[in-house]
């Protein structure tokens, strides 16, 4: 005769289901033990990420990628994407990190988590050399300033300015926001001042444009550069300020930083 199950056999039978998803559950967190981690990076920012003559990916961030890499004992995946969808693809989980010269802000705080900050930098106006404009709404009503799309220099120009009669145009990437201002299509660029300084103003392209004003005080993104990750992979986070700690003791952050910049760059 076939056995039946009684009240305490579906007692049994509901413990042992818990268990099982339990354990499914605790297979699919702690499966990813990291042996590759995947960044994501715009590499049209230099000198934090850009492609030499050979098309090899190059920078700061890069430098300090790899080197968190091999102290975590994994392999170092870089993946392009545009600076304004890195957000989206990190939830949507085409890399595990953003390490792409992202500012730590409270807008996007409430979506991914951060690391802790390993470089800083402040916003900075380019114009042309000899141009009587300024950073303040007054100075550039009717003028247009160049920004790259999902940058805290669009999200400033766009809050403080744009509503004043600033013409505010968004670009994809940095090459092209360069591009515009050197044909005379743009009257300014608001980024930040490492990058406008090495990037853009030391090369050939940028001899003839200077810094309009002072540094710009953002009240928005004044916590520094971090990486971003996923709020649900807190050991990846763990582990990624553990190498950064690392570095910042053992001089490796240091030697990494003199390769690019005369001055320190994680207080500047």
């Amino acid at each position: 005769m076939p056995r039946e199950f009684n009240q305490g056999d579906n007692g049994e039978k509901a413990f042992l289901l818990i268990l099982i998803s339990i354990s499914i559950i605790s297979i699919h967190v702690y499966a990813n033990n990291w042996s590759t981690i995947r960044f994501g990076v715009d590499p049209t920012y230099p000198p934090f990420e850009s492609k030499n003559a050979t098309g090899r990916l190059v920078g700061y961030e890069i430098d300090i990628g790899n080197e968190i890499c091999a102290r975590l004992h994994a392999k170092c995946v870089w993946e392009e994407n545009d600076f304004d969808g890195m957000i989206p693809a990190l939830r949507a989980r085409k890399f595990d990190a953003i390490l792409s010269g992202m500012s730590i802000t409270r807008q996007r705080a409430e979506q991914i988590a951060f690391t802790d900050k390993f470089w800083n930098s402040s916003l900075r106006l380019v114009a042309r050399k000899g141009s009587k404009i300024s950073p303040t709404p007054e100075s550039l009503a009717g003028e247009s300033v160049g920004v790259q799309q999902g940058t805290v220099g669009e999200t400033y120009a766009k809050k403080y300015w744009a509503p004043k009669g600033v013409r505010v145009i968004s670009y994809q990437n940095q090459d092209l926001v360069y591009e515009d201002l050197t044909l005379g299509r743009l009257d300014a660029v608001l980024i930040g001042d490492i990058q406008a300084e090495i990037g853009f103003l030391r090369t050939p392209f940028g001899a003839g444009y200077g810094f309009a004003g002072d540094k710009i005080v953002d009240p928005t993104s004044g916590k520094g550069n971090a990486i971003g990750l996923r709020k649900e992979d807190g050991d990846l986070r763990d582990r990624i300020n553990h190498a950064l700690t690392d570095m910042l003791k053992d001089g490796t952050y240091a030697r990494i930083e003199k390769k690019y910049f005369a001055f320190d760059v994680y207080s500047n």
